[in-house]
């Protein structure tokens, strides 16, 4: 009799050995179809990255993994669908930081932080100290930075001409949007412009009517794609330096194995390399097809951008840093400046 037990009890490991094997397989091959949003129109070098990460994913994981792609903020303003990635009720997406729940989020546009490509290589890439903290802030709302998409060096698109762009101390008498973050509204009105807050998906409509003369918080690819037919001038200021996170659902993503895990975080890592490598040369195209299209590109000498970048830091950060707690300020620009 206890040889029939022994004989029972080896066979239920077995099955449960078999079991346990089997259910893994099956979590290793389940299937996903996930949508993932970003803010340019089709065949925009984001959407162009974007259909590449999502061919390779598809492919890579044997059909298992695929990607439904809405360009063009079609699933709403990129604020909205960073509530919808929280909760959700979106899987993916790829876009600017959103402050809206966190405000120390802010300081990753800071105007003047990095004023060059070199100072974006050592802070806005994975792994570096900078995104390290950004992605410990994501995660508190239950946002999973997976990685970052460099995009370009901001500057000022306007209706008309203005006033010594390079000189902050000079009145322009200009209206101009600036995203709904204290920095930028600070910064315009630093430089001379009278900020006025508002959606991006607002913003076309804003200049077309003549509520503001200009916007702040882009640059000449996002201006290109979406405003080049009414603005006549783009002032390549440095304003801030824009960075764009590819961002999952925190528990969608903690519920992946450790497989399908490691496979996202490496094609998001060649998709981030491949930006950087392209960045800097994006943005001078951009402000040349600017100017093939008819819109006046008022480049500033060296000099003049010094005098904006110490205006800023000047004027700016330290409002920003009453703002956002002295202490938490310094800790976090000397992650840069260090």
């Amino acid at each position: 009799m206890k040889k029939f037990f022994a004989a029972l009890l080896g066979i239920s490991f077995v099955f449960a050995a078999l079991s346990m094997v089997g259910g893994q397989a099956m979590a290793k091959e389940k299937s996903y179809t996930w949508k993932i949003s970003h803010i340019r129109p089709a065949d925009t070098a984001i959407d162009k990255d974007v259909k590449w990460f999502a061919e390779k994913l598809e492919q890579e994981s044997n059909g298992r993994i695929k990607l439904q792609i809405f360009d063009n903020a079609q699933l709403g303003d990129y604020t909205v669908v960073h509530e919808r990635v929280s909760v959700g009720a979106v899987e993916m997406a790829i876009q600017p930081v959103v402050t809206t729940a966190d405000k120390m989020l802010q300081i990753l546009n800071l105007p003047y932080i990095v004023s060059d490509w070199e100072g974006v290589k050592k802070n806005y890439v994975s792994g570096t100290p900078l995104m390290n903290w950004a992605a410990e802030r994501y995660a508190k709302q239950d946002l999973k930075i997976i990685s970052v998409w460099p995009v370009y060096f901001g500057g000022t698109a306007l209706m008309k001409e203005p006033n010594k762009p390079g000189d902050p101390s000079v009145s322009k008498g200009l209206k101009v949007r600036v995203p709904t973050q204290k920095a930028f509204e600070l910064l315009a009105d630093a430089q001379g412009y009278m900020a006025t807050p508002l959606a991006f998906a607002e913003t076309f409509t804003a200049l077309q009517t003549g509520i503001v003369d200009g916007a702040f918080g882009a640059g000449a690819e996002g201006y290109y794609a979406n405003f080049r037919d009414i603005i006549k001038c783009y002032v390549p200021s440095n304003t801030h330096f824009e960075q764009w996170y590819l961002i999952m659902n925190m528990e969608l993503w903690n519920s992946l194995s450790k497989e399908d895990q490691a496979l996202i975080s490496k094609l998001a890592l060649e998709m981030e390399n491949r930006r950087v490598a392209q960045a800097e040369a994006d943005q001078a195209a951009n402000e040349k097809r600017m100017e093939d299209y008819g819109i006046n590109v008022i480049r500033l000498s060296g000099e003049e951008l010094g005098v904006l970048t110490q205006n800023a830091r000047e004027k700016v950060w330290p409002e920003m840093r009453k703002i956002l707690g002295e202490k938490n300020f310094d800790e976090v620009v000397k992650l840069v400046l260090d």
